[in-house]
């Protein structure tokens, strides 16, 4: 297919990668505040974050079937006027009610976009994938550090209403659907998978696969624990809010930064073993640097970060390079993010909770180290070179 525009088009994608993260992140700098105008416990402010995850589980089955019935392009500008409305809905009357309902919504309609946005990439542009699934991820990933730097500037500059500031982050997906705008004059579809239930649901009968599924699991487990609770856990090492809300931003600064250099890289490498392991190993530093020395914050939060980045970018790769055909990397893709994001879907919360129990934030901070050592034995496994046939 000849893309018309392509630069337009690009720019579109662009933005609307940026919208996937900064919805999220940004209530993690105004959880303290929000917990105290709502009279929220830890547990359920750890749902502001599982409930997106929870979402992208149940969610991300159904977005091939809206894209058939509806093109790509469409499909694409629904899920930005759905994330809009979710974005308004939780900001709305300041309400429990409503903020968990506008997460749930908003959740659902990020899960449409990161299964569909990458299926567009390799489209319209199969001899650009890696490349602009770099660009793809710093954009997702520097909106959403530079939404949880602002945020609480943000919010002391609105008269400290934190329902403004949450709503602010609609400008994003507002901007993208403006750029889209001309896209839809396009219906196209995705090609409709064969019908080979039997095949396809090998990927749940391989190890490799569930390797790979819980390897982006456990990556997410603690990176979206982190987006959550990073800026609690800063003040309760005795940071003030705002140092809180841009060490949390440059965390995901941190995240950014293995997008623009190990995806180009990946393919030329015999395997991906050392690699796999070391980005856990490098977060494991950052946490127990945070245990042992929470003074160092603003070193150990960017190795947390560059490590989380690089492992989540590996899991996302791991999808092409473990699947033998095109069949297999879509079977790989849903299950990988069903299994993946339900196991993600548990940090927040959990982390919330045991903090509660243990009144210190020493504990989930000690959890989460111990599960990325654990990624550091399976990234050894799941990083040789090993394909499931079809």
């Amino acid at each position: 297919m000849q893309v018309k525009r392509p630069l337009l088009l690009i720019a579109g994608i662009l933005l609307m990668a940026a919208c996937l993260r900064a919805p999220i992140t940004v209530v993690g700098p105004l959880l303290d505040v929000i917990r105290q105008d709502l009279r929220l416990d830890a547990s359920q402010a750890g749902m502001l974050t599982t409930l997106p995850l929870l979402a992208f589980a149940g969610v991300s089955p159904f977005a091939a079937m809206l894209a058939h019935r509806y093109g790509l392009e469409r499909a694409l500008f629904g899920a930005l006027v759905a994330l809009v409305l979710g974005i308004v809905l939780r900001s709305i009357g300041a309400s429990s009610p409503a903020l968990f309902a506008g997460t749930c919504v908003m959740g659902a309609a990020i899960a449409i976009a990161n299964v569909l946005l990458p299926s567009l990439l390799k489209r319209d542009f199969p001899h650009h994938v890696a490349r602009l699934t770099a660009y793809y991820a710093f954009a997702m990933i520097a909106a959403a550090g530079a939404m949880s730097a602002i945020a609480v500037p943000l919010h002391n500059l609105l008269g400290r209403q934190w329902s403004i500031s949450l709503a602010s982050v609609a400008l994003l997906p507002v901007l993208a659907a403006l750029l889209w705008l001309p896209q839809l004059a396009n219906r196209t579809q995705p090609p409709a998978p064969a019908p080979r239930a039997g095949r396809a649901m090998s990927v749940w009968r391989a190890a490799l696969a569930w390797e790979v599924a819980v390897y982006l699991g456990l990556t997410c487990f603690i990176f979206f624990a982190a987006l959550a609770w990073m800026p609690s856990i800063l003040r309760g090492f005795g940071y003030t809010p705002a140092r809180a809300g841009t060490l949390h931003g440059w965390m995901q600064l941190g995240s950014a930064m293995p997008s623009l250099l190990l995806l180009p890289m990946l393919r030329r490498l015999p395997d991906q073993r050392a690699v796999a392991l070391v980005s856990p190993a490098v977060s494991a530093v950052g946490l127990a640097g945070l245990v042992l020395i929470p003074g160092g914050a603003v070193v150990w939060v960017f190795l947390l970060g560059i490590g989380m980045g690089a492992a989540l970018i590996l899991s996302l790769a791991f999808v092409g390079l473990r699947a033998s055909t095109q069949r297999v990397a879509a079977s790989l893709s849903g299950m990988s993010q069903c299994v993946g994001y339900l196991l993600a879907a548990v940090g927040p919360t959990l982390c919330g909770a045991l903090r509660q129990l243990a009144g210190t934030w020493d504990v989930p901070l000690l959890a989460c180290l111990i599960l990325a050592l654990a990624m550091c034995a399976l990234g050894w496994r799941v990083g040789r070179a090993a394909q499931i046939p079809e």
